[in-house]
């Protein structure tokens, strides 16, 4: 209940910050896609580290940013995102069974930032996102062979119940973006209990992975101004 209400105070808080820079005439909206290639470098199993492998996801990843002007040099940066994350990781279980395990989770984001103009049309922009995941899925492989247990839940309380991220980038000419962002918390909730055979069990107790991904993302609506109604009625 504290996450939904944390969330519901910051769209609120977003969406009277947007009503307020359009009608000042300073606020724009741009749509883009990301291709995202996303890894956890550090994943650790109870002190036993496995291979990542970098996993790449062109969908479903949408985000709109709304551009507050400054002045001619810098731009704010206000938005929101769905993002589709995870990691791959690769590993040895004390059998020397080869274990593979995805994980990934769709998320709600929303970003802040700002963003400078360098030269003409050539932008560099970072800021902070926090993003609540909101779909879990993870899936096992034994030996290459996929496992039944996968398992798939809405709101799950096997990962953080918010991701802090910090991300940069540069814009090209013609909407072409590179960003880098790093996810500050651990994916997992060490906390998270089943009951299994009458006992008590955590899965995910001693396992960490800070995910961190590169992205190409593309426009996918031309940015345009938004006019206050007051110039609409002129």
């Amino acid at each position: 209940m504290k996450t939904l209400r944390n969330l519901l105070i910051i769209t609120f808080t977003f969406f009277a910050f947007i009503e307020t820079s359009v009608a000042q005439n300073t606020f724009n909206i741009t749509t883009n896609g990301e291709f995202i290639f996303s890894f956890a470098p550090n994943v650790e199993n109870n002190g036993v580290s496995g291979k990542n492998i970098i996993r790449w996801t062109p969908w479903f990843n949408l985000q709109s940013f709304g551009a507050i002007y400054f002045n001619k040099h810098i731009d704010g940066l206000v938005g929101m995102s769905v993002k589709n994350i995870g990691f791959i990781d690769d590993y040895a279980d004390p059998s020397n069974s080869k274990i593979k395990k995805k994980y990934r989770t769709y998320n709600f984001g929303l970003p802040v930032g700002v963003k400078v103009n360098i030269l003409n049309n050539l932008f560099v922009f970072g800021g902070y996102e926090i993003e609540f995941p909101f779909h879990y899925k993870e899936k096992t492989f034994e030996n290459n062979n996929k496992m039944d247990n996968k398992i798939t839940e809405w709101f799950s309380n096997r990962t953080a119940c918010c991701f802090h991220t910090v991300f940069a980038g540069v814009q090209f000419p013609g909407g072409l973006s590179i960003k880098f962002k790093y996810y500050m918390n651990n994916f997992f909730n060490e906390d998270f209990s089943v009951i299994y055979d009458g006992g008590t069990y955590f899965p995910y107790r001693g396992k960490k992975a800070n995910i961190m991904y590169v992205s190409f993302s593309f426009s996918l609506f031309k940015e345009k101004d938004i006019e206050s109604s007051s110039n609409n009625t002129n």
